[in-house]
């Protein structure tokens, strides 16, 4: 099956949006083994889109239309297709009374225009929207297949993963199923596990194996075909488990896993605590921490020391530390952990210093940073990071190092891990 991503709206167009709802399709449809080999964006107009479908349909058997569902005039994406393709649009009861009953909960007055947005292609099958208002729908054609999908991400992505990718993947395996698994690793670039994985890349049939690349970290997506999710499932543990053999040193989490909610996962498994004493980052490693629920349980405080007369004043590091190693180094962030810990009376401190661009800080180049662990009453162990990416980037993979690394000082004293 191949498919075209296609996204309606003239504010893309004007750049006033971004088109996240293609990155997130595109990842979706290469679980299922889908080829993806076009994105157009067209604006709100019928003669433009209808002529972008005409094109889609010589080049693919699924395209997956977002936007243009909504109940104003611009929004005419399904009576557009609905012309195309020479079929009807009729209202979908379900979706309308869904519709009625959301005004009438909020006590508001239903426009007629919103009664458009319960009409759906005849013959269609529809996808539930329990985000938002207007249906999705699926309707297959003259060997094509044409899904329709709202614009707003929190209603589109709920509405493909779990209405539309599950009916995908029975047309696609006569009935059965697709299960995938990701692999989530930190550590080690994307050039050097592909390498180390080769063998397995080389020769995958079922279940497949594809790396992926994002913010620093690296992952790979296992997808077995089967006709019982059991069978996919025990295809999949014997194709991780010879991957975890080569490369599982590296390997921190699965699926939906970040190092942060793993990093508060292990802390809370083990009954630690955290506090943390932040330059550079400005507190970014304690709000990553805190967007994973239940961190109240571990998180128990943290300064930001931005300034040298900061960390003298809020953490009482002896200005003559500062002055004979300097504000980016080892001894800097090794203080600065110590003393965190010491204040808030947690198991383990945290202590980031560095200089996050775009110019160098305290005569040490962009990039550098110094990353101090205090677990209980040890001697703190630092960690030297030279990085290469804006500040902002910098910021935030020095606070992934840190995760990463303190999940691997707590295995080394046997704190125990889930995978």
């Amino acid at each position: 099956m191949n498919a075209e991503i296609l996204a309606v709206g003239s504010e893309l167009l004007l750049g006033q949006i971004t088109n996240t709802n293609a990155k997130f399709i595109s990842n979706q449809l290469s679980e299922l083994g889908i080829n993806v080999f076009y994105h157009t964006v067209v604006g709100d107009n019928s003669k433009r889109l209808e002529e972008a479908i005409s094109i889609a349909e010589a080049r693919a058997n699924l395209i997956i239309f977002s936007g243009g569902l909504g109940p104003t005039k611009d929004d005419l994406t399904k009576e557009t297709i609905a012309r195309h393709l020479g079929v009807d649009l009729v209202f979908d009861q379900v979706a309308l009374t869904y519709i009625e009953e959301f005004f009438a909960k909020r006590g508001r007055s239903m426009t007629e225009n919103n009664r458009k947005q319960a009409l759906v292609l005849a013959g269609s099958e529809v996808l539930a929207n329990h985000h938002g208002m207007a249906p999705g729908m699926i309707l297959t054609k003259d060997n094509c297949t044409y899904i329709l999908l709202p614009g707003p991400p929190k209603e589109l992505e709920p509405m493909f993963q779990f209405e539309a990718k599950p009916k995908l993947g029975k047309m696609l395996n006569d009935g059965g199923v697709i299960v995938s698994h990701v692999m989530r690793f930190y550590g080690i670039g994307e050039a050097e596990l592909e390498v180390r994985v080769q063998d397995i890349l080389d020769t995958q049939t079922n279940p497949t194996v594809a790396p992926l690349a994002a913010d620093g970290e690296v992952t790979l997506r296992v997808t077995a075909k089967a006709q019982s999710e059991h069978e996919a499932h025990q295809l999949i543990a014997a194709k991780v488990a010879e991957i975890r053999a080569i490369v599982g040193d590296y390997q921190y989490g699965v699926n939906d896993d970040s190092l942060a909610s793993k990093t508060v996962e292990m802390l809370q498994d083990n009954n630690l605590t955290i506090a943390a004493a932040e330059s550079l980052t400005a507190g970014l490693f304690q709000s990553e921490l805190a967007e994973i629920p239940g961190v109240g349980n571990v998180l128990i405080g943290g300064v930001v020391t931005y300034t040298e007369d900061a960390k003298v004043k809020q953490l009482g590091i002896s200005q003559q530390l500062l002055d004979t190693h300097g504000i980016v180094s080892s001894e800097c962030a090794a203080a600065m952990a110590s003393a965190v810990r010491q204040k808030f009376g947690t198991s383990i401190g945290i202590g980031l210093t560095g200089a996050a661009g775009p110019t160098a800080h305290d005569h040490q180049p962009v990039g550098t940073v110094w990353i101090g662990i205090a677990i209980g009453d040890e001697e703190p162990i630092t960690y030297l990071l030279h990085l290469s990416g804006m500040r902002n980037t910098n910021r935030l993979r020095a606070v992934k190092f840190t995760c990463h690394y303190l999940m691997q000082q707590l295995e080394v004293r046997g704190y125990k891990k889930r995978m």
